[in-house]
């Protein structure tokens, strides 16, 4: 058997018997129980674990870790200390995703038609997708969070993240219906809640 691990826990009443537990350092880490044959990319194996991972964050707030990881703790050693202190100041919040798809895409840049990396990279970034200044000033104004990043995907879609607190969750899918009546033509998606992913600086 090996453990496709899900996240990182303050403690292990946080995860069982919801999932198993794996002491890392001062933390504990949250997995399913695969068989060794199996893909990770089995389909009921990804609906288990999507189930599992919600109804943990239900329970409490972690530090979501890369699908795909089974298991080796000293892999993840070096980022234990930032996740103990994000999840003591982030006990009681989770991330919502608020997707924008762009008006019209942007034309990316075609490689080929530069003669250094650097001018290619500026050009790419200047292909990324931007939303309307009005659009994201009314989301930062309705939408009640601690923190907000707003994240350039590719050139067809913007991404914000927020940082809510869990009471606050209701509150943002109403101001969420409230962009819909207000923006009926720009398609977005509000979903959440989420397990600390964009906001626990570690890289992983």
């Amino acid at each position: 058997m090996k453990l496709v691990i899900i996240g990182a826990h303050l403690h292990r009443e946080d995860i069982e018997p919801i999932a198993s537990a794996l002491p890392a350092g001062d933390l504990w880490l949250s997995g399913v129980e695969v068989a060794d044959d199996q893909p990770l990319g089995d389909r009921d194996l990804l609906l288990r674990v999507a189930k599992t991972r919600a109804a943990l964050l239900d329970r409490a707030t972690f530090v979501a870790i890369r699908y795909g990881f089974t298991g080796d703790v000293s892999k993840v050693s070096p980022y234990l200390a930032t996740w103990r202190q994000l999840l003591e100041e982030h006990r009681n919040h989770v991330e919502m995703t608020l997707k924008i798809a762009a008006p019209a895409p942007r034309p990316r840049p075609d490689r080929r038609s530069f003669t250094n990396g650097a001018d290619y990279l500026r050009a790419l970034h200047a292909s990324n997708a931007e939303v309307s200044p009005q659009f994201r000033q009314t989301v930062e104004a309705r939408i009640p969070c601690i923190e907000r990043r707003w994240i350039p995907r590719d050139n067809a879609s913007v991404e914000m993240a927020a940082l809510v607190e869990r009471a606050e969750v209701p509150a943002v899918f109403e101001a969420g219906a409230a962009l819909e009546r207000d923006f009926p033509d720009l398609p977005f998606l509000l979903s959440g809640p989420w397990p600390l992913e964009v906001f626990a600086d570690a890289h992983q």
